[in-house]
């Protein structure tokens, strides 16, 4: 005996977000808003990127991976303290991509040195508090599938149960999630005060963040170029990103960038995939981490009049069309 019961369930509502979309480079990215994780803080990337020329620099520069990571450890901060379900606490949402708040975030980066100090920002046209001050303590495995049709509609959607197998519990054929693993563990950060209330703590009805990041790339004219997601928990962010810059600053084709291997950063250590130039960043002060990383990308690359479907080799997966 749990305590959720079929009356919860008969009570959820599914509820229509609106995209977050930002420019970068020439081109407009469109990604999942909160409750997910994955959309701010992709967008958040790669607005402090692209103060940098990544495309001068190429996809084997240290100086390039270095900025890259300090970006992402930046985005990962202010993920880690504001974002949330946007229905129980009062996040600073599209705050956090205020283009004066990405640049001055942005001029934190050491493009030739490590960044030691890595805290959340304050975005200056969000007030806060997260909670509001009547709050009471006692009160109230993943998939991504890239689609475009004959009709030129696109499609980026990610699908979670959580784990392998969900909760393990299986009703009518459909197993059921646990999502619950996606809120934080403690609601507290620190001290147990309401200042100290943590953004993702549990609430009932609350929807905990993710971090999927289904993703299309538009052109200026509004047809879409790139058409992306991936599986892996919060390493999707880095995921997704990577590839983002693959294809569009160093110009790879879709398949040759999902084939790269993985390089991401979600706090002060920096991750490599098994294959990776892990000696890369040691001139910076950054000796990395090699872990085995199951990513589970999909994509689909307009070249021209070509659409180019591209599939992540670490897991079952293939494109096909007709």
């Amino acid at each position: 005996a749990g305590l959720l019961t079929s009356d919860d369930l008969q009570a959820y509502e599914i509820k229509k977000r609106d995209p977050l979309c930002a420019p970068y480079r020439a081109y407009i990215v469109c990604s999942m808003g909160e409750p997910s994780s994955g959309g701010l803080t992709l967008i958040q990337i790669l607005g402090m990127v692209a103060e940098f020329d990544l495309a001068a620099m190429g996809k084997g520069s240290p100086q390039a991976w270095n900025i890259i990571t300090q970006a992402s450890r930046l985005a990962f901060a202010d993920r880690a303290k504001y974002m949330a379900d946007p229905d129980f606490v009062n996040t600073p949402n599209t705050a956090l991509l205020d283009p004066d708040y990405i640049a001055a975030r942005a001029k934190r980066i050491q493009p030739s040195a490590p960044l030691r100090d890595i805290t959340a920002g304050a975005p200056p046209l969000w007030e806060g508090p997260l909670y509001e001050s009547g709050w009471d303590y006692d009160t109230p495995g993943t998939t991504h599938i890239s689609i475009i049709d004959k009709d030129g509609n696109a499609l980026s959607m990610t699908s979670s149960i959580e784990g392998a197998f969900g909760s393990h519990v299986m009703v009518d054929g459909f197993l059921l999630n646990n999502q619950l693993t996606d809120f934080s563990f403690s609601p507290f950060d620190g001290e147990n005060t309401k200042e100290g209330l943590v953004a993702n703590m549990v609430e009932g009805g609350k929807r905990p963040r993710s971090s999927m990041a289904p993703t299309i790339v538009f052109d200026q004219s509004g047809a879409p170029v790139l058409v992306i997601g991936s599986a892996g928990g919060s390493r999707i962010i880095g995921y997704v990103l990577q590839r983002i810059i693959s294809v569009i600053d160093w110009g790879m084709n879709a398949q040759d960038a999902m084939n790269e291997p993985h390089i991401l950063a979600r706090d002060n250590i920096v991750e490599m995939e098994r294959g990776a130039r892990d000696g890369m960043l040691l001139k910076f002060g950054i000796k990395p981490r090699t872990s085995e990383m199951s990513s589970g990308l999909t994509a689909i690359h307009r070249v021209n009049d070509n659409l180019i479907g591209a599939v992540d080799p670490r897991r079952e997966g293939a494109a096909a069309g007709d």
